[in-house]
């Protein structure tokens, strides 16, 4: 699944607010603080399996209406913090989307088995050069 900033964007809403933190007098007056929230249930973006999955993944960040929220007020610009905000939730839901492999177990070969226990016979013989001849 590609996501696309653009189509993505689409189907968010913000809410703002005033936001604490660094500048100044500006922090008063300007709603910097960006809250996105995004309706994974009616979204157009993904098939059907991808929303349970994606519903799956996502249980911790989903609020109460069920929809994935993230906060972002580290930047002085409510457009920046848009932008922040929505490039997180694009990693958000790239890595819920992300299937991990299934591990294939596999078995040690018998040319490494042998190897190995042929190394250990040389450790042993060399070790038992060096004990004193008293200790037998």
């Amino acid at each position: 699944m590609n996501l696309n900033k653009a189509d993505l964007q689409k189907e968010v809403t913000y809410k703002t607010s005033r936001s604490g933190g660094k500048g100044g007098q500006n922090v008063n007056k300007v709603s910097s603080k960006v809250e996105l929230l995004f309706d994974v249930a009616a979204s157009l973006l993904f098939t059907d399996d991808e929303k349970l999955l994606l519903a799956d993944k996502l249980q911790t960040r989903l609020n109460k209406d069920g929809l994935v929220q993230v906060i972002c007020d580290e930047e002085r610009s409510q457009y920046l913090n848009k932008e922040k905000a929505i490039e997180r939730l694009m990693g958000l839901l790239s890595r819920a989307l992300h299937v991990q492999k299934v591990r294939k177990p596999t078995k040690v070969s018998k040319a490494a088995k042998a190897a190995r226990l042929d190394n250990k016979k040389k450790l042993s013989a060399k070790k038992k050069g060096r004990r004193n001849l008293q200790d037998e």
